[in-house]
């Protein structure tokens, strides 16, 4: 299986797919995160240009991203474009896919470890990462840097986060920098503690969406601080002042008080 993917992309989505066999129309690629599924990238979706030899743009056995414009299961048919994708966009979508990819090699390490099926370990810890932390990966990068207490948050059993997070203490090597802040959250509303918690997982994966990892510790209600760690200051920075953005707005639907302040 591929962890934390569906069988059929969907429309919009970029791709990770490599170059099979270029054909007069166009070049037909395998998609690399759906099961090899084929799609075919049309000539006139190759570049903004006029095309005149195919194999200037791509060439057999390539990876490539791409974004997907169509999509028909029942003739199993998946239409792509090249030109549709950004040099940005290509770049992160690499970027995740080999995360990904990372992620599911120590999946299978620790399922041998635990004895266990890897098909049931992500169904008992990877969709628990996934929910928690956005990736499998943000979620191993977490227990690198925090150990299990990391996994315990999101719920996964001792056994497993202890094995989870030994793996990824060894794999792992966490870079960048970390910043961190104090968020002050209060509640009026019976079930303040659960929407809290969940107003601070989504602040999680918009940390994520910025290419950094933010880990929230409770110091005690109605206190949290906030840890983003990125590449390089800017880049944290950016990212905590995103977090911060998300919760905030979020926060304003609810009958309660938010404030920020940075430590």
């Amino acid at each position: 299986m591929s962890m934390g993917r569906s069988e059929w992309p969907e429309v919009g989505e970029l791709v990770v797919a490599t170059v099979k066999r270029i054909v007069g129309h166009g070049a037909y690629v395998t998609l690399d995160e759906h099961g090899d599924k084929e799609g075919l990238l049309h000539i006139s979706e190759i570049s903004s240009r006029w095309v005149r030899n195919i194999r200037n743009h791509v060439r057999e056995r390539q990876k490539i991203v791409l974004q997907v414009n169509r999509v028909d299961p029942s003739r199993e048919q998946i239409d792509l474009s090249l030109r549709r994708v950004t040099q940005d966009e290509r770049r992160k979508k690499l970027e995740e896919w080999k995360k990904h990819r990372k992620a599911e090699t120590l999946f299978r390490g620790a399922a041998i470890e635990l004895k266990m099926e890897v098909d049931d370990l992500y169904s008992k810890a990877g969709v628990k990462l996934l929910d928690h932390y956005g990736s499998l990966y943000a979620g191993l990068e977490a227990a690198a840097k925090g150990g299990v207490a990391a996994l315990h948050e999101a719920g996964l059993t001792k056994k497993i986060s202890k094995v989870l997070a030994e793996t990824a203490k060894d794999k792992i090597v966490v870079k960048g920098v970390t910043i961190q802040g104090i968020l002050e959250i209060t509640s009026l509303e019976a079930k303040g503690v659960e929407d809290i918690k969940g107003t601070l997982l989504e602040a999680k994966k918009v940390a994520a969406e910025h290419d950094a990892v933010a880990n929230l510790y409770s110091l005690g209600a109605p206190k949290y601080r906030i840890e983003v760690t990125a590449d390089d200051y800017k880049a944290a920075e950016a990212a905590l002042e995103k977090v911060v953005e998300f919760t905030k707005d979020t926060w304003a639907n609810y009958n309660g008080k938010i404030s920020y302040s940075r430590s």
